[in-house]
Parts: C-alpha cells; sequence; structure tokens
C-alpha cells in the first residue's frame, strides 16, 4: 500500500469538511506554525515548529526553500494567504476539481441577473 502524500489528503479533506471547514483547517495550521508576536510564518517558527509535522530532518536550507517558493511579496514570511496559496498549489488533485467548477458553475446557485 503506498503512502499517503499531503495533496493526496487535502481533497479527502475538502469533501469531509466542505469548503469552510478546509479554510478553517487550514487557519489552524497556519496559526501552529506562525510566529505568534509577528502573525507571520517565518524561517524560526517554521525551524521551531516543523517537529510538529515530521520536518524535524529538514534543514536550514530546506526549511528556508519551503519559505521562498510560497513568499510572493518577497518579505521572507509567509502570511496566511500565502500559506493558503501553497496548501491549494499543492494540491493538483484539489486544484482540478476546483477548475471544473469554475468552468461549469452550478447555475442554481448564481444571483439572477435580471432581478
Amino acid at each position: 500500500m503506498a503512502a499517503l502524500q499531503f495533496q493526496d489528503l487535502l481533497p479527502v479533506i475538502a469533501h469531509k469538511l466542505g469548503g469552510q471547514g478546509l479554510l478553517t483547517e487550514l487557519c489552524n495550521g497556519f496559526q501552529l506554525l506562525m510566529d505568534k508576536h509577528k502573525g507571520l510564518i517565518t524561517l524560526d517558527s517554521l525551524r521551531i515548529n516543523s517537529a510538529l509535522l515530521g520536518l524535524q530532518d529538514l534543514t536550514q536550507d530546506d526549511l528556508f526553500c519551503m519559505i521562498s517558493e510560497a513568499d510572493l511579496d518577497g518579505d521572507g514570511a509567509l502570511s496566511l494567504l500565502e500559506f493558503c496559496v501553497l496548501m491549494f498549489r499543492l494540491s493538483p488533485d484539489l486544484m482540478q476539481h476546483s477548475s471544473f467548477w469554475l468552468h461549469h458553475p452550478p447555475q442554481r446557485h448564481l444571483p439572477n441577473s435580471s432581478s
């Protein structure tokens, strides 16, 4: 049996918890990893909390690369938005499912533009 990886679990979590539940869990994950004083995931906060994710064997360079990969504004840390974008980017299955709804929106949920 193949080992499950993160990208295998995010769609399962999304399906089980729904969109709002998934966002709540992502926020909880961010809170777990962030520097409580800065409100961001920093290299230090990721290093300190990496054992919670089973990443205690990663080097300082590995952790720096992880932050750099998702650091959209170049400040050297991850905001909640950057963290969530990263989590979605790491889940191609979830993104593929979301792409379907982008191209095939459920009409019953859209407001009637003629009213």
